[in-house]
């Protein structure tokens, strides 16, 4: 990653931007002065940036049976579908070129809701069914980019996973921008090895193969299967079991060199995290001081001792 900063797209009200139908704004105090510390933010108002000023008129999604999903105002009842599905492609295709390493979008919007947005029908009683319309076009133009909504930012393993996926995404693309060589590739499977077996422990033996493989391959075929891989991975969620194992495995790395009483030490932390009576950040704190003191070369190395920087304090609520 270097010290280049992740850029994440988000909707423009969660920074404190007037540009809600009611000419207001959902300013997320995380997102703005915790997250907002160690990632640069390109805001995006799909429905002011497509034509509609601030205030305006609210808008819902409306689907018949067997028709298109519309996004129509609910007063008026006028379509902005078509003008919204037209910014959508022409934008999306300048944030391509902005470098995205993930987006965090305003939920429940008819046009930014990531899943569960209302979707009314000819009853009149909504459903919660619909994804907005840049929404869909988004993940549908990005499929790997880490994306989230604020709402669901809110749940501690949530806000973990997506920010450790924003940084991991930015390793990966990082890593595929330059003129790579299976060696890189080789050290970047190495250091993620902690972080994959967390996530989805099959998935390390898989990208180990398809890593082995890598030079019968055309090198733009190898990086596209290798990184859409990768972050299925991290997508799935690490659990406090698989976390555990980790721990479990992290230990072995010690039988030479910690004593018995220290090793008795991090088993009853190991035990704790398992049982869920401390966070993780307790026996990673001592796993750090025991690889510190001992110079254990490979765990220093490992990516899942520090996914995100630590001011964030994300461990400390997992």
């Amino acid at each position: 990653m270097g010290d280049q900063r992740p850029r994440l797209g988000i909707s423009a009200c969660l920074l404190g931007e007037r540009v809600r139908f009611d000419g207001g704004h959902k300013r997320d105090g995380f997102l703005v002065e915790t997250l907002g510390q160690f990632v640069d933010w390109v805001p995006v108002c799909p429905e002011v940036e497509s034509g509609m000023g601030a205030p305006r008129e609210s808008m819902r999604l409306v689907q018949h049976a067997g028709r298109e999903l519309r996004l129509v105002t609910n007063k008026t009842g006028q379509d902005h579908t078509g003008s919204m599905r037209r910014y959508a492609r022409r934008r999306l295709e300048e944030l391509a070129g902005d470098d995205l390493s993930g987006f965090v979008l305003k939920k429940d919007s008819p046009s930014c809701g990531l899943e569960r947005v209302k979707v009314y029908g000819a009853a009149g009683m909504p459903v919660r069914s619909g994804r907005g319309l840049f929404a869909a076009a988004l993940v549908s133009r990005f499929p790997l980019l880490p994306v989230e909504d604020e709402g669901r930012l809110n749940d501690p393993r949530l806000r973990e996973n997506f920010v450790e996926r924003v940084f991991a995404y930015r390793r990966l693309t990082t890593l595929f921008a330059s003129r790579w060589s299976m060696r890189d590739i080789v050290r970047f499977h190495a250091v993620h090895k902690l972080t994959l077996m967390a996530h989805q422990p099959r998935a390390y033996q898989h990208l180990g193969r398809l890593v082995a493989s890598g030079k019968s391959m055309v090198r733009r075929q190898f990086q596209d299967a290798y990184s859409s891989a990768f972050m299925a991975a991290l997508g799935a969620m690490a659990t406090p079991r698989r976390h555990a194992n980790v721990l479990q495995h992290m230990l072995g790395y010690f039988k030479k060199t910690l004593d018995r009483e220290s090793r008795a030490e991090l088993l009853a932390l190991i035990e704790d995290y398992a049982r869920e009576r401390v966070p993780l950040v307790v026996p990673l704190t001592l796993f750090g001081h025991h690889i510190r003191r001992c110079g254990v070369t490979y765990l220093a190395d490992q990516t899942y001792l520090q996914p995100h920087p630590v001011e964030l304090m994300l461990r400390n609520h997992v």
